[in-house]
């Protein structure tokens, strides 16, 4: 702990591929920020869609070109390029709320290392408000001592993230988990500020989805990040395969149990976002499908991560 800062200047910094669609709303957002950040360094990795002759036309950033970098990168070459010693952090596909920035730095003015901002979906389908559901737990539901903030709503120093080595270049997916934990085991003070929220897109089909979530579990693998909870899932599927199939039915039974407890969360979730009954009907058993489908990409990805650190790949 730092100790009382008070007020401070702050580099906001973010990276960018084939954003086209989405960055200029991104940076409109940063522009109307009731705390405007004192500079916007922006890192475009090599994009194709039109979205670095978009950047070059934004008079009030700093835009840094780097074909070929991967989000890591990226964001070291920012924070190498920022001229702060306090550095807020977003996705250049999601939308700030006027007063994200301004919420986010309070932890860090009152002498917080890490400030952990919140994130809501962009829903625009039955199948994206679901999916919310599932991976999504509310800005209310974050617990500041297990909580790992998201790269897309973040605050920290740079003695901060220089004491974590930088954000891992060897790592393409999962680089911002990979630094929480370095923040966690140095003993960093980390705080939440909830009502620090940017607005994500989450992808927009199942196909998508599975990608999104496979990647996730093969960089876990990768990085030797969350192992036993990676075996802990292979160990409950194999206990419900087992139980389903046995000719008793108190495992049966217990399974079933097991699941709707597993799902309760989530489903309370989705029917919370629902108003017609036919919807809240449908959402109750797609969520706990959705949830199932999530947990298969994610041991297929963990597999995967695995065979290719074996391999020395990654």
């Amino acid at each position: 702990m730092s100790g009382q800062r008070g007020p401070i200047k702050v580099s906001l910094i973010t990276t960018v591929k084939d954003s086209a669609e989405h960055v200029e709303e991104f940076l409109a957002s940063v522009r109307v920020q009731s705390r405007p950040p004192d500079e916007v360094v922006v890192v475009d990795g090599g994009s194709t869609d039109g979205t670095r002759e978009l950047l070059r036309r934004a008079d009030d950033i700093v835009l840094i070109e780097e074909s070929k970098a991967n989000i890591s990168r990226g964001r070291n070459i920012a924070i190498a390029a920022a001229t702060h010693e306090v550095l807020a952090v977003s996705d250049a596909d999601c939308v700030l709320e006027p007063d994200w920035l301004e919420r986010l730095l309070a932890p860090i003015e009152a002498g917080a290392d890490v400030a952990m901002g919140a994130y809501r979906p962009i829903t625009d389908s039955f199948f994206s408000e679901c999916m919310a559901s599932v991976n999504l737990p509310a800005p209310e539901e974050i617990d500041a001592d297990m909580f790992m903030p998201s790269a897309r709503s973040v605050a920290y120093t740079r003695a901060a993230i220089d004491a974590a080595g930088g954000y891992p270049e060897w790592l393409d997916i999962g680089e911002d988990m990979y630094v929480n934990h370095r923040w966690r085991d140095l003993g960093l003070d980390l705080r939440a500020a909830q009502d620090a929220i940017v607005h994500w897109r989450l992808r927009p089909g199942p196909a998508a989805t599975w990608r999104q979530y496979f990647r996730y579990a093969r960089g876990d693998a990768i990085a030797g990040m969350y192992t036993d909870r990676h075996a802990l899932r292979f160990g409950v599927y194999a206990g419900l395969i087992a139980a389903l199939a046995s000719r008793r039915r108190w495992p049966k039974v217990l399974a079933i149990a097991a699941g709707a407890a597993y799902a309760a969360t989530p489903v309370r979730r989705a029917l919370a976002r629902f108003t017609d009954p036919r919807n809240r009907t449908a959402a109750a058993v797609a969520v706990p499908v959705l949830m199932a489908f999530v947990d298969l990409a994610k041991m297929a990805g963990f597999l995967a991560g695995q065979i290719a650190k074996r391999r020395g790949r990654r």
